[in-house]
């Protein structure tokens, strides 16, 4: 995939009905473009995928098909190519998160499920006057990236450096002591505001995520959060959320680690 297929990935977004924009796209590309491919079919280009790879995980994501094209298997074409290019540079884990009609396509290709999530969408209430954080500069990146990296198990540092630089003004974080207890950032979609990734402790969680629904206020916003993290999911309906899908993530190879209580808010189903 390159940039010349940039109107084809908008195309199926708008089909599809998802969030991403044409900057979440070209994101996407400069992250990973080498491993992120384009189906043809007849000559024609019909599908998409991309993969996303940190380190010895990756990320599969954005299968789309165009919908005169599918039930012909281009999805699951693509999805075999992918997995084929993981396999051969020898990746331990790859990962996705998967709706429940693809759930029984990721099971034959020997995905195995790890846990729900569930996307939180509606017009948030936050309650506050004033905004409780301080926003992330670039002088600590690398701290957050760090703390991320302890939270979840995984390097994420391409992904989140491209998020922080991208929007600065809507990436805040929660400090204690000269130490970091969490982060959230928040872009904007076609569809609604996407708050995540946020990562935090048990106790600037809360803070966190009711900033972003303080900064967030009156707009709709989608939000990603593990159905078993009890405490965020309550804050979630507590600000006027309901649930609009369930994702399931699912990994093949070597499972990961998740802290799901430090999940307050995921990236997005593209990037988990």
């Amino acid at each position: 995939m390159t940039m010349d297929d940039l109107r084809l990935g908008l195309r199926l977004t708008q089909q599809a009905g998802w969030n991403q924009t044409e900057s979440d796209w070209l994101r996407f590309l400069n992250l990973g473009s080498e491993s992120s491919f384009v189906a043809e079919l007849e000559g024609r280009a019909v599908g998409t995928t991309m993969t996303f790879i940190s380190d010895q995980v990756a990320w599969i994501a954005m299968v789309l098909v165009e919908k005169e094209s599918r039930g012909k298997g281009v999805g699951t074409a693509l999805l075999r190519h992918a997995i084929d290019y993981l396999d051969a540079r020898k990746i331990k884990t790859a990962r996705l998160d998967a709706t429940p009609l693809g759930q029984p396509i990721y099971e034959k290709l020997g995905f195995m499920p790890e846990y729900e999530l569930a996307r939180f969408e509606g017009v948030t209430s936050s309650g506050r006057t004033e905004p409780a954080l301080k926003k992330v500069t670039p002088d600590i990146f690398s701290d957050v990236v760090e703390f991320d990296r302890r939270m979840t198990g995984e390097n994420r540092a391409k992904m989140l450096s491209a998020l922080f630089e991208e929007f600065p003004e809507d990436t805040y974080i929660l400090m204690c002591n000269s130490r970091i207890e969490g982060f959230v950032t928040m872009r904007p979609g076609r569809n609604a505001m996407q708050i995540g990734p946020c990562m935090a402790t048990i106790d600037a969680g809360p803070v966190l995520l009711s900033d972003a629904f303080y900064h967030c206020e009156g707009k709709a916003v989608f939000v990603d959060i593990p159905t078993d993290h009890i405490q965020a999911v309550k804050l979630a309906e507590a600000s006027g959320l309901g649930i609009q899908r369930r994702f399931l993530r699912m990994c093949r190879g070597e499972r990961v680690k998740d802290n799901i209580t430090a999940i307050w808010a995921g990236s997005g189903p593209e990037k988990g």
